[in-house]
């Protein structure tokens, strides 16, 4: 009888041991986080992924092509620098945000006045759905 109950607690020892790894592997080294998600800023967008972006701005505000085509190319140089900033580290959160004015800034010089309170809603309503996917 001694020896069954010994290898009773052995196997609960055992499945509690299996138990207690498998679920600390899962958690991850950030607790909670799995797979490979990180902390800080999301991956910068790929070429194919900002000419998405655009035109679904155009669409939103209406740009014209000409404004659509200048549009393209302060996007594409917006994320170079992004990609340029980040790719040596975590640059500070100051630094990120002026790029960040200024891009919007340079966006809004090649928008009508209509356009840019368009462009005001979009930027709002966007960043409303980036905060409620990272949460």
């Amino acid at each position: 009888m001694k020896l069954k109950k010994n290898k009773i607690w052995a196997i609960v020892v055992l499945a509690l041991v299996i138990t207690t790894t498998t679920f600390a592997q899962q958690r991850g080294p950030r607790g909670g986080q799995q797979g490979g998600s990180q902390q800080g800023p999301p991956e910068v967008p790929t070429t194919k992924e900002i000419v998405k972006m655009v035109d679904k701005l155009s669409s939103e505000i209406l740009l014209s092509d000409e404004q659509k085509t200048e549009v393209l190319v302060l996007y594409k140089e917006h994320f170079e620098k992004v990609e340029s900033k980040t790719s040596s580290g975590r640059p500070k959160r100051e630094e990120m945000e002026t790029l960040k004015e200024d891009f919007e800034t340079d966006v809004k010089a090649v928008l009508t006045k209509d356009q840019q309170k368009l462009y005001a809603s979009y930027l709002k309503k966007n960043s409303k759905k980036e905060r409620s996917q990272r949460n």
